[in-house]
């Protein structure tokens, strides 16, 4: 089984040749280049029909400007015409286009989405935006009912959630349904999307538009540089640009400001994702950078934060700590200095960076807040964040014993136990990181007495569940998992569209063999979350367990259209393939995991198996012996390098190959082969044991039989060893 991961998959699979990437990467340094290039691919033979052309300059819209706008797009029609996918994927949806809410409410809601921004504890991994990039190209896929073609202007200047949603469009869309055209001016291309346009796209160049002399007349010059501006410095032209940096100060401040002003008139009138950057950015270079600047970037950088738009988050923090000043505003600075840590903790290779800003606020106010969220959060970096070598649990309890310490500080006795609640509730984890399991339940299970005693419930927030989910988790691991799916249970009846709530549950519903009860769980955490591949893997892996094998297959595939890198499910895939007489899809699929883990031992096991299939003894052997060699217990190999010891007529070596088989997996078809071994060195006694014994295990399959053909041949297989126990028992008699 598999946990949630917060990783990132890989966007590109292993590139196919260039005659089968029919996607288009064109490259042009300038806008008129630009449009006429996408005018010369969009009449080629073949092309669909132009769906939309997007814009994926992150100064339009900030995080998700481009898909966003291919949600505003089709959501009002689909609405109208069968609004079920667009409910289906809701999260997703409210995401990258938050305009679409007065049409499309959100029906899964969480703790975490509906908490106010002052009582947040908890805030979404850094893998919940390509989650989110995931449901909306199911949904796109769902409701797009004719070829089409889709092109995307600019995706060099793409937030990362934009990249990340056409990497994974460009390795997942369908090019007979759905053509993706992307034009950049060069080729220095952010990640993910460089490797998904090496993959997937034929590219093509055109040269740049010969640059003629700016506008003698000042005022031509002016107004190339104000629409530059209106368009919020998103295209690529040189003269406008060149226009814009002769302005005086003055000029450049009144124009940010003009524009601004028409960006909040439309985030009043609902344009609500342009409060998440790019009015930000017209303030801060506008009239009033200190005073409505820092507000817009503030509020812009909340907005970020509560999504989980953590790329877009670290782009604003230094424009506000530019406009503001620790002396006269600390705890603005802080508040900017906080928001910016919380993202890049949790950005996986940027905890170092987090700590260099706990440090310059801490050198710059001695606010006791400030340096009680501070030694909190160098806790959290060196006890979670850091890369596993580098943690320091230690460190980490020696600096949350600082934020505990400095909790009491606080001035009321409701604030004093919230504050001494929330970073011992730090201090929990760190216990069981240094592997006392006991002490961090007591430190949960006080803390929640606590507040139980000082707050009432709606002081309390979200971090009452987040301690009744801690709770949870030790009470599986101290006690057992019926104590923990009790308390599982008490957690999702306070937040019932959490998903992994679900997930961790079925895991130990299935540990108490409650298997209807953990199938119904990973449902529960498939349906109420934006896509993740690990619920689908738990979920393929018991249906494999129950019999259900289409299912098991289906999700498999679904598992690997998420996650191409999912090496367990390669292997998983593979094995049910091979079950099922699919050798070419169980061929592909070992291929591919063993690009992805050369030497994993069941792959090499299965490549060993068809070898031995395809009569390519020495190459099965070899295969089979290396995978033993990584993992000795495979009775899969063990038993096929029985069998083919047994055709080189080695029965003593064929013996000690199955018996090692069967000292792993009683198998009916081991134990007859085992007995065939037994027969060609006259032992037959044993063998006629052996195909006893394969009788015997038999029997069960005839009642498991899914019809009479089955049945009828498994009642054969029992004739068939009865008569060879008889003979050999006759022969072991004489």
């Amino acid at each position: 089984m598999s946990g949630p991961s917060d990783r990132p998959p890989s966007a590109a699979q292993y590139p196919p040749s260039a005659a089968q990437r029919p996607h288009h990467w064109l490259v042009a340094p300038d806008e008129s280049a630009a449009r006429a290039l996408v005018a010369d691919t969009l009449a080629e033979p073949g092309m669909p029909p132009l769906l939309a052309e997007l814009d994926a300059h992150r100064r339009l819209r900030g995080p998700f400007t481009a898909a966003g706008a291919l949600m505003r797009r089709l959501v009002p029609a689909v609405l109208a015409a069968d609004p079920e996918p667009a409910i289906r994927h809701d999260i997703e949806i409210l995401a990258a286009a938050p305009e679409l809410r007065e049409v499309l409410p959100c029906r899964r809601e969480t703790l975490t989405s509906l908490t106010a921004p002052q009582k947040r504890t908890r805030y979404y991994p850094y893998i919940r935006t390509t989650r989110i990039a995931h449901g909306l190209i199911d949904f796109q896929t769902a409701v797009l009912d004719a070829p089409a073609t889709l092109v995307v202007r600019h995706a060099e200047h793409a937030d990362r959630t934009d990249a990340d949603w056409l990497a994974l469009l460009l390795r997942r869309a369908d090019p007979e349904r759905l053509r993706i055209v992307v034009c950049t001016a060069g080729t220095d291309v952010p990640q993910p999307l460089a490797d998904a346009l090496a993959a997937h796209t034929t590219r093509r160049e055109a040269p740049a538009t010969p640059l003629g002399p700016l506008p003698a007349d000042p005022a031509a010059r002016r107004e190339l540089a104000a629409g530059w501006v209106a368009a919020d410095r998103s295209t690529d032209d040189p003269a406008a640009a060149a226009c814009y940096a002769e302005l005086e100060p003055a000029e450049r401040a009144r124009l940010h400001e003009a524009r601004a002003e028409e960006l909040a008139a439309a985030a009043r009138d609902g344009e609500s994702s342009l409060l998440r950057g790019p009015l930000a950015h017209h303030r801060a270079l506008g009239a009033d950078p200190a005073g409505a600047g820092a507000l817009a970037l503030q509020n812009a950088m909340q907005e970020c934060l509560l999504e989980g738009f953590y790329d877009a988050l670290v782009e604003l923090g230094p424009l506000a700590h530019a406009v503001l000043d620790w002396q006269t505003r600390p705890e603005d600075c802080w508040l900017v200095t906080a928001r910016t840590t919380i993202a890049y903790s949790v950005m996986g290779d940027r905890a170092d960076d987090a700590l260099a800003l706990y440090d310059d606020a801490c050198a710059s106010t001695a606010l006791p807040a400030v340096h009680m969220s501070a030694a909190y959060g160098r806790a959290m970096v060196y006890t979670r964040y850091l890369e596993p070598e580098r943690r320091d649990h230690r460190k980490a309890k020696a600096w949350v014993n600082t934020a505990v310490a400095l909790s009491r500080l606080a001035d009321t006795d409701a604030r004093r136990a919230y504050n001494r609640t929330f970073n011992e509730n730090g201090l929990a984890l760190i216990e069981m990181h240094l592997g006392d399991p006991v002490r961090a339940l007591e430190l949960v299970e006080a803390g929640i007495e606590r507040m139980d005693g000082a707050l009432d419930a709606e002081d309390q927030g979200q971090h009452r569940s987040v301690l009744e989910y801690n709770r949870a988790q030790l009470l599986a691991r101290l006690v057992g998992p019926e104590a923990g799916a009790a308390a599982y249970d008490r957690v999702i009846a306070q937040d019932p569209h959490h998903s992994e709530y679900y997930f961790e549950r079925a895991v130990l519903l299935r540990k108490l063999g409650r298997e209807t009860e953990a199938l119904a769980d990973y449902e529960h955490a498939i349906r109420t979350s934006p896509p993740y591949p690990e619920a689908v893997y738990n979920r393929a892996d018991l249906r494999l367990e129950l019999g259900d094998l289409d299912g098991a297959l289906s999700d498999f595939d679904r598992v690997l259209e998420l996650d191409p890198e999912f090496l367990d499910a390669y292997v998983n895939r593979a094995g049910l393939r091979y079950s099922l007489g699919d050798l070419p899809g169980t061929a592909s699929d070992v291929a591919e995991g063993l690009v992805r883990e050369a030497g994993q031992p069941h792959l090499l096991a299965l490549r060993g198996l068809l070898a031995q299939d395809d009569d390519r003894p020495e190459d099965a052997r070899a295969d089979l012996r290396a995978a033993l060699a990584r993992d000795p217990e495979l009775p899969a190999a063990w038993a096929a390098l029985g069998v083919l010891a047994y055709e080189r007529d080695e029965a003593e070596e064929s013996v000690r190959c199955f018996d090692r088989s069967l000292h792993l997996d009683e198998d009916p078809v081991v134990r007859a082969n085992r007995a065939l071994a037994h027969e060609s060195s006259g032992n037959w006694r044993a063998a006629a044991a052996d195909y006893a014994a394969a009788m015997d295990l038999l029997l069960p399959e005839i009642a498991a039989a899914q019809d009479e053909a089955d049945a009828a041949e498994v009642v054969a297989e029992l004739s068939r060893l009865r008569e060879r126990r008889a003979e050999c028992a006759v022969l072991g008699a004489s």
